[in-house]
């Protein structure tokens, strides 16, 4: 494996804040900066999945994980931020309701087996086949890059329903999560090993880097995990959201390490995904069975939550890739700029 002893030594260092892409996070920002108004007042229109509602809504929640340079840690909890945060949630929320109904006849052990339907003959699928089939260096670097605003932060936001399960669904949650987090060993933290991963591709490594490539669509699947997150009565759906991520990681995870193998990536870039090939697929079985099992043994009202957390999860997923594979498919980069930059200088357009 790749090692990066110098990334993980370094002192911690919180990453600027991104640039504005509408008014609402543009006033957001400047809120933060201490230059801008009355933020509590400003309205919240545009789309539930626009650039502007999802940066304003992701620059948010990320005041209560690292929070970003120059920014005072008070403000994560400023009233009039939390209002105007409670405002586009709202709107977020209601649009994933609207766009993923759920029946009163669909039960959780249904929606988690829809995900793993695959596609006739294997030709037709999903970002994973697309990168191992025919994908390039540079559509798996920019594949990286914006998944690094998930990956660099992995298991953080599922942590938070911990104290919110009892029995059987907090024994299991514990367990998977201890593994995310490295089963005690900082080296194999999950997040360390995609660090570790983009370093072999030549990709910054810096905490929040590419958050200013990244499409609306990307940051509404980091969203997702924050909003179900931080709120007690969604608990429901964020188990329903990490099931739908283990259920999916494996088959996912082996198609994705084929892809790097085949262009000639590095060890530390297979390693990531070979490491959850196997540990998601023993994750997939404790999830199903004791976190979303014990979760509606003792909780069996939450299972419309439950899936609904996991059809929205899949819904955010889908609307990725139908970006990512539209400008891979006609040669453009799936990236809000050129390419992010590398270690050594050449952005992913470049290799």
């Amino acid at each position: 494996m790749t090692a990066t002893p110098a990334r993980r030594h370094a002192p911690l260092h919180r990453p600027p804040p991104p640039e504005p892409r509408g008014a609402l996070s543009a006033a957001v920002l400047a809120a933060l900066c201490g230059s801008g108004p009355g933020h509590a007042q400003v309205p919240v229109r545009g789309s539930a999945y626009g650039d502007d509602l999802q940066l304003a809504l992701y620059v948010l929640y990320e005041l209560h994980y690292l929070g970003f340079a120059g920014v005072p840690d008070r403000l994560e909890w400023d009233s009039g931020l939390l209002a105007l945060r409670g405002a586009i949630e709202e709107r977020f929320l209601g649009a994933l309701r609207f766009d993923v109904p759920v029946a009163d006849t669909d039960t959780a052990a249904g929606a988690l087996d829809e995900l793993q339907l695959e596609p006739v003959g294997d030709t037709d699928g999903g970002v994973s086949h697309y990168l191992r089939d025919e994908g390039t260096l540079r559509q798996l670097r920019e594949y990286a890059a914006l998944r690094s605003l998930y990956h660099l932060k992995e298991a953080d936001p599922h942590a938070w329903v911990i104290p919110r399960l009892r029995g059987r669904a907090k024994a299991a949650m514990v367990a998977v999560e201890f593994d995310e987090f490295g089963a005690g060993r900082a080296d194999d933290i999950h997040a360390e090993l995609f660090a570790d991963l983009m370093a072999d591709l030549g990709l910054d490594t810096a905490y929040g880097r590419y958050v200013d490539s990244a499409p609306a669509e990307a940051l509404a699947t980091v969203n997702v995990m924050s909003l179900f997150g931080l709120h007690r009565a969604l608990r429901g759906a964020l188990v329903g959201h990490f099931a739908a991520v283990e259920v999916t990681s494996s088959p996912a995870s082996r198609r994705l390490a084929e892809a790097l193998r085949r262009v000639g990536a590095g060890p530390a870039a297979v390693r990531f995904y070979t490491e959850h090939v196997e540990a998601d697929a023993v994750h997939e079985q404790v999830v199903r069975h004791d976190v979303v099992g014990g979760l509606l043994e003792s909780e069996p009202r939450l299972e419309d939550d439950v899936v609904f957390g996991i059809r929205a999860t899949s819904h955010l997923e889908d609307r990725l890739a139908a970006r990512l594979l539209g400008a891979w498919r006609s040669g453009a980069t799936a990236l809000r700029e050129a390419g992010p930059s590398s270690r050594r200088g050449a952005g992913p357009s470049s290799r």
